[in-house]
């Protein structure tokens, strides 16, 4: 069996022009990480920041963090800047629809906005007027292009979970109108997801969906308790997965989604190289791996750059480039009924291609595995 990260000989390596041509998804995507180089130069004009963004350069300069980022700690101190652009309604609006045309333009198909409202309330607006905002750009942006996007509300680990309850709560409320599922981001060594159940708890007794961001800055034990104390339906990054094989088996065995994010796995030094990813292991075990952004603007990346790192990182055939896109939108918070019409236009876009999809779907009765 191969090694994280090894490489093994293959034919059939797929283009950067094919890699992005492929419909796809991005499940895994902050928004605010995913400014535009030149909507922060606009909004940070009339913004007391600290920084003179005169380019995109100088932009990237303080907003893009370099591979030698030292911890996940360090790369999210970027978003102290950020998000002081994204306390005005019009300002979310923007973001939003802009980051959802941005992804259309790199042909996905299906994203899911993930964010904290909480984070969003110095200048007054309430959580209400928040999620409204950002659907609204989002709304615009499938009218316009057709991408279908849904709402994921973040609570903080680092915060209370009292406030973590209150935004499970507006998940709640939300669910049908754009938002379609619940996460817990932030610092995660020392705050652990546990403390949190209560809020898990409400949206599950609500059906509403789970990922959490586990197993990225702590080990396996953090993944163990995102999925058997709060129940979670996906999780995020899960690179410390490899070190208990029982779990990976468990996880395995379920068909629980992993949200890669390749770029900012070695960024949060999640990861110390590429050599050392799991995501080659995963595969070859079955585990239903995806790749996502994290953070387009952070972490400098695209969803295509991110399967364009995949194959040139881990030797990737086509048709592993294919399973993984598959992956992406068997996982999605869609009903069935939504994922099997997706799923349909997949294929159909795959054929077009002239890529002939190997995997474990059945056409005639369509059995996701």
């Amino acid at each position: 069996m191969a090694t994280p990260g090894s490489a093994r000989p293959t034919a059939n390596r797929p283009s950067l022009d094919f890699l992005h041509a492929l419909p796809k998804t991005d499940l895994h995507v902050h928004l605010d990480g995913s400014l535009r180089l030149d909507t922060v130069r606009e909004l940070a004009a009339h913004h007391d920041l600290g920084f003179d963004f005169r380019t995109d350069e100088d932009v990237r300069a303080v907003c893009q963090v370099p591979d030698d980022c030292q911890s996940l700690v360090d790369y999210l101190r970027v978003f102290d800047i950020t998000l002081k652009l994204m306390q005005q309604k019009d300002e979310l609006t923007r973001i939003a629809y802009e980051l959802a045309e941005d992804a259309h333009r790199e042909n996905v198909r299906y994203m899911e906005v993930r964010y904290s409202p909480l984070l969003h309330i110095s200048k007054g607006l309430g959580y209400e007027e928040i999620v409204a905002a950002v659907q609204a750009g989002l709304d615009r942006a499938r009218r316009q292009y057709g991408i279908i996007c849904g709402q994921i509300i973040c609570g903080i680990r680092h915060i209370s979970p009292q406030s973590s309850l209150e935004l499970a709560d507006l998940a709640v409320r939300w669910k049908g109108r754009g938002v379609v599922g619940f996460d817990l981001a932030g610092a995660e060594k020392d705050y652990p997801a546990k403390d949190h159940m209560e809020a898990f708890q409400r949206v599950l007794n609500n059906n509403v969906n789970i990922t959490i961001h586990a197993g990225e800055a702590f080990g396996a034990p953090s993944i163990h308790q995102a999925l058997h104390y709060c129940r979670a339906h996906r999780i995020g990054h899960g690179t410390h997965l490899i070190e208990d094989p029982d779990l990976m088996q468990w996880v395995n065995d379920r068909r629980i989604p992993v949200e890669i994010c390749l770029a900012s796995n070695l960024q949060t030094k999640a990861i110390p190289d590429f050599q050392s990813h799991p995501i080659r292991r995963f595969m070859e075990e079955g585990l239903r791996v995806t790749l996502n952004t994290d953070n387009r603007l952070v972490s400098g990346t695209t969803v295509t750059n991110e399967y364009r790192l995949a194959v040139e990182k881990y030797d990737l055939s086509q048709d592993e480039v294919l399973g993984l896109v598959m992956n992406g939108f068997k996982s999605a918070f869609l009903p069935l009924k939504d994922k099997v019409q997706l799923v349909d236009q997949v294929l159909t876009e795959f054929a077009a291609l002239g890529a002939n999809f190997s995997g474990e779907i059945s056409r005639r009765r369509r059995i996701y595995v």
